[in-house]
């Protein structure tokens, strides 16, 4: 059976489409008579309103656009939280995915194509100048990096996280202690320069290996490791993320190097890929949840400033917001041997 549309209702009830819609918006005008009538004839026919109509004529669509690498469990898991909050403050989310044929900037246009009223950009590598120019269009928040000129960032604070990963491995008696690095950007940025800072205020080496975000970047880093001399080789370290690590975890045990026993090794996201029984990876959450909450907090005020003004968009205030992450402790950590 077609869905019942307003000019049905106002037909079966003997009312103008005006009416009709008056009643169903619960506005004033009306008789009691024609509410009854207007009411009856919508429950006759299973009436329900049009949403998608309804925001097309008010200009809104309710939607976040969102924009994740289709690879990262981290944004994946992300996403899961940011759709409880949305939905919370009655937004939909639309989600623009990046493969290896599908770039950012591709993703991103798709996303406005469909009127998107907030962007989120989780762990964007687009430029300062592209995220300014989507944000002086639409209301537009950067996850997992600091701020431009008119968009929000909302970020876990990853020197915080690269301290507290180094802290513990000092604690445990590491001293040597090796950075398999990320890929170019920011983010990558930030946690090697959160490395840097911490092994420094403890007076210890520095060294940095090339690594990347997947188990082939880490595979590859094993193996640099592994080409030390015995004196050389750390007897702990720490990777840009979760699979990286896992990647290391790997090249080392197929020289039959232990992990832990032989080797710490640690990542960075806990994601549900370090959760995995037969992995056990110590790791830094960055708390999605808070990072879910304060993203849509800064949409949802964005957007109520919009609706006080509808002629122009109007840009998250840039004042960024910094979520405390957290070290998460399991089994792929312990006391160097030697």
């Amino acid at each position: 059976m077609p869905r019942a549309r307003l000019v049905d209702v106002a037909a079966e009830a003997g009312v103008s489409t005006a009416t009709a819609s008056l009643v169903l918006r619960g506005r004033p005008g009306p008789s009691q008579a024609s509410r009854d009538a207007v009411q009856d004839a919508a429950r006759r026919l299973a009436y329900r309103p049009d949403r998608s109509a309804s925001l097309l004529a008010s200009r809104r669509s309710r939607h976040l656009g969102v924009l994740i690498a289709i690879s990262s469990t981290f944004h994946a898991e992300l996403v899961e939280v940011l759709d409880g909050a949305a939905a919370d403050a009655g937004l939909d989310l639309v989600l623009g995915t990046t493969t290896p044929r599908r770039s950012e900037q591709q993703a991103l246009e798709a996303l406005l194509d469909q009127r998107c009223e907030g962007i989120v950009l989780v762990g964007p590598g687009l430029s300062e100048a592209r995220i300014d120019a989507v944000a002086r269009e639409v209301p537009t928040v950067v996850v997992g990096r600091l701020g431009t000129s008119h968009s929000t960032g909302v970020l876990a604070d990853d020197a915080t996280g690269m301290d507290a990963i180094v802290d513990h491995l000092v604690d445990l008696g590491h001293r040597s202690i090796a950075y398999v690095d990320g890929p170019r950007g920011s983010i990558a940025t930030a946690r090697r320069r959160g490395f840097r800072d911490a092994m420094r205020r403890r007076d210890l080496d520095v060294v940095v290996i090339p690594g990347g975000v997947d188990e082939t970047a880490g595979l590859a880093a094993a193996e640099e490791i592994l080409s030390m001399d015995n004196a050389a080789r750390p007897t702990a370290v720490a990777c840009f993320n979760d699979h990286c690590a896992v990647g290391v975890r790997t090249g080392l045990a197929r020289t039959g190097i232990t992990v832990p026993e032989q080797m710490s090794v640690t990542g960075y996201d806990d994601s549900p890929l370090a959760r995995l029984a037969t992995i056990e990876l110590t790791t830094v959450s960055q708390d999605p949840p808070a990072l879910a909450a304060a993203v849509v907090a800064v949409l949802s005020e964005a957007l109520t400033s919009d609706r006080r003004d509808t002629d122009e968009a109007q840009s998250p205030p840039h004042t960024d917001v910094i979520v405390s992450p957290r070290l998460v402790v399991r089994a792929s950590t312990a006391p160097p041997t030697h």
